[in-house]
């Protein structure tokens, strides 16, 4: 499979911008997916320069075998072990970081995977296909508390406790195995009108759960001003208000609630800083005309905060 078939790069230009490229630079792409970032970033590269990218899924690996550079080492891990994988490679500091956090094209549309409310396929959801865990688990699983907190934390749904309980009482019946069995059961509980915006918000619910993505990012984040040389920077796009939120915070407080600390003399304790100040960089009417999927991104650019 050609990379540039299996996902196309939100922002590519606004994310390379944004890391301020050194061709001698050492950069990381956490969120490997197609190769996409990863290829544009070798382009700026000199010979000297290098690349290291990371992702869990076993489609992401295949896809990495197909760039033959010197350069570029791919990493099968979650990028909440990127101090580890670094330290592995002899590395300790790097010149970049970028993180996009959306699900790539080619995840949406395999309907095998289970992610997407387009295409039928089985209750997967998992971004490391080799977990035991799927989201057929959860919905199969979890007591109606559980469900209740997933839905209405994670995809933010209005009649989260109804859907909950309309999940463990069609379970009851029989499994609830596919995708299509899911949207027809939440099609239902639907506010008139905004049917396919309910199913995105069941469906982002999910796979927040499956792959324990907001503590991986909060783990992820914590570990970049270590790795972040002085005047580096991270680039972080995310597609719904969660992620954004914890980006948002931990740039601007160090942390991902409550406010900033402060040493003894009033000083802000936080190690990032934001680059550009006040609302995050957004994708051009342009580009949203030609990619749907670019329009919820938000990105957001930090450097150390010396």
């Amino acid at each position: 499979m050609l990379l540039t078939a299996y996902h196309q790069p939100v922002m590519l230009a606004e994310c390379l911008d944004a890391l301020a490229i050194q061709p001698d630079g050492t950069y990381v792409d956490v969120t490997f997916g197609g190769g996409g970032h990863s290829r544009a970033i070798l382009d700026r590269l000199g010979p000297t320069g290098r690349l290291l990218a990371f992702d869990q899924d076993a489609d992401a690996r295949a896809n990495a075998k197909a760039l033959d550079d010197k350069r570029f080492t791919f990493v099968e891990a979650n990028f909440r072990h990127l101090k580890k994988y670094l330290r592995l490679y002899g590395i300790k500091q790097v010149d970049g970081i970028l993180a996009d956090l959306g699900v790539s094209s080619h995840q949406l549309d395999e309907g095998a995977r289970g992610f997407s409310t387009r295409f039928d396929g089985e209750l997967d959801m998992r971004m490391n296909q080799d977990a035991p865990f799927s989201a057929k688990n959860v919905v199969n699983e979890y007591d109606e508390a559980r469900l209740h907190r997933i839905f209405g934390l994670y995809g933010e749904v209005k009649n989260a406790r109804t859907l909950a309980a309309a999940v463990v009482q069609a379970r009851a019946n029989a499994p609830i195995e596919t995708a299509a069995q899911l949207k027809a059961l939440a099609w239902k509980l639907a506010p008139r009108g905004k049917e396919f915006k309910y199913l995105a918000q069941v469906f982002q619910a999910i796979p927040i759960e499956v792959n324990d993505e907001l503590k991986a990012l909060e783990e992820f984040l914590q570990q970049v001003p270590d790795v972040l040389a002085p005047g580096g920077r991270l680039v972080v796009m995310s597609y719904h208000s969660l992620e954004d939120r914890l980006v948002k915070n931990f740039i601007n407080k160090g942390k991902f609630e409550g406010e900033v600390e402060k040493d003894l003399y009033g000083n802000d304790l936080k190690p990032l800083r934001p680059v550009t100040r006040g609302q995050p960089l957004e994708a051009s009417e342009a580009e949203i005309a030609q990619n749907n999927r670019a329009r919820s991104a938000k990105l957001r650019i930090a450097e150390p905060n010396l």
